[in-house]
């Protein structure tokens, strides 16, 4: 959708005018107008956001007929494609090829690769992996950062860059991708009939720069790191294709809340300036309870012109829109007693990309001290299911699944 001739998408184009409305860089009117064109209709988010993310994913993965992903919500093609998987999963059935059948490791693999290429969602490492386990394969997030070490980023889409979801669509979909990925990935079965090898031979790139060669990529590695440090001893994600090279390497002071409530209403209050390290905790899988996404802080950071002089830290995850040096999936959390639980305002963080690290300036004897006073706060909720899920939840870097 155009908004003043410019086209506006769901995510980032909302909730950065959120953040342009704070600084009273448009009205009210505007914002609401703004909002109506940016989502025009039904479908997902226009970027390369979670949800087409994950429909790209379980494209390569062989889960899906070829060009389901990137078919547009209310297209005749959409509208063939899922008539046509009625009718595969009842052939599948009769010849007995289950999802197990075709999501072997190689599959996971090539659907990480092209997540990868995408500059897809971190919300992939958890997602993949839980899946992974109930196809019994094992696929954990130190996966994604080696792949992404070895896979270029090739398309340039929202959030990473300027490209919206129907760009890709126009280009040559998933298909044209598996082309440029040919000489990296694994043949595999899909439900097509087809092998992977088939579908990136017949595929078509039609748009050389909305899809480039491997060789021109935009970025010489793809869309996730892992990082991992005496903040983050298990890891954490952060979506590099979306970081500006003047933030890949970081360092600033910590700004510490308990809850993404309290940290919006510091940002909202013009409290966060720039060098700062905003560190949002307790909204872990436990500590949540159930891991909800930092959206809108990230988003109004992004807004408020604050993406290339603030990073923001936190055991919760993280919208497929978020831009920034934004760092999720921290692990273990805060509620397990992770090194993010005894963080406080002013301590220096440093954040370096490049070297995979996330460190927190502080001596092993100040840590071992402020861990012998730490508490972990009052579980935000009592009785009923979601009491149960934060006992059974596991952390963030095992998938966030259940333990049965």
């Amino acid at each position: 959708c155009h908004y003043k001739k410019a086209r506006v998408n769901f995510v980032v184009g909302t909730f950065d005018a959120l953040g342009r409305y704070r600084k009273g860089e448009i009205t009210e009117e505007e914002l609401s107008s703004l909002e109506m064109c940016a989502c025009p209709g039904p479908g997902s988010c226009q970027g390369m956001y979670t949800a087409n993310t994950m429909a790209c994913v379980t494209e390569a993965l062989g889960m899906s007929l070829t060009g389901c992903a990137t078919a547009l919500a209310v297209s005749a093609d959409k509208r063939r494609i899922a008539y046509e998987s009625g009718m595969k999963i009842v052939e599948l059935v009769k010849k007995d090829i289950l999802p197990r059948k075709i999501m072997n490791k190689s599959a996971f693999e090539n659907a990480i690769r092209v997540d990868m290429a995408l500059g897809g969602s971190t919300n992939t490492v958890l997602h993949i992996p839980a899946i992974a386990k109930e196809a019994g394969v094992n696929i954990n997030p130190e996966h994604f950062d080696k792949i992404s070490r070895e896979t270029p980023h090739i398309s340039s889409l929202l959030p990473s860059g300027e490209f919206y979801l129907e760009d890709l669509e126009y280009a040559g979909g998933i298909p044209a991708v598996l082309k440029r990925l040919r000489p990296k990935l694994k043949n595999n079965i899909t439900v097509t009939g087809k092998n992977i090898y088939e579908i990136a031979q017949d595929a078509r790139v039609i748009d050389e720069n909305i899809i480039r060669p491997l060789d021109k990529a935009y970025h010489k590695e793809g869309g996730i790191a892992l990082l991992k440090g005496n903040l983050a001893p298990d890891g954490a994600v952060v979506k590099q294709t979306a970081v500006s090279e003047k933030m890949m390497r970081f360092k600033g002071k910590a700004k510490v809340f308990d809850s993404e409530d309290a940290a919006m209403k510091a940002i909202m209050a013009n409290k966060i300036k720039s060098g700062d390290v905003v560190v949002i905790r307790y909204e872990g899988p436990k500590g949540g309870p159930g891991m909800r996404e930092m959206l809108a802080p990230t988003a109004t950071i992004t807004g408020m012109g604050l993406a290339d002089s603030v990073a923001l830290i936190t055991d919760g995850r993280f919208s497929g829109g978020t831009q920034g040096p934004c760092i999720g999936h921290v692990s273990p959390e805060a509620m397990e007693g992770g090194p993010i639980a005894i963080v406080k305002d002013g301590d220096t963080i440093i954040i370096d990309i490049p070297k995979r690290k996330l460190e927190l300036r502080l001596s092993p004897e100040e840590i071992k001290a402020r861990f012998a006073k730490w508490k972990p706060i009052p579980p935000k909720i009592r009785g009923g299911y979601l009491e149960r899920y934060s006992k059974f939840v596991t952390s963030a870097n095992t998938g966030a699944i259940l333990k049965i």
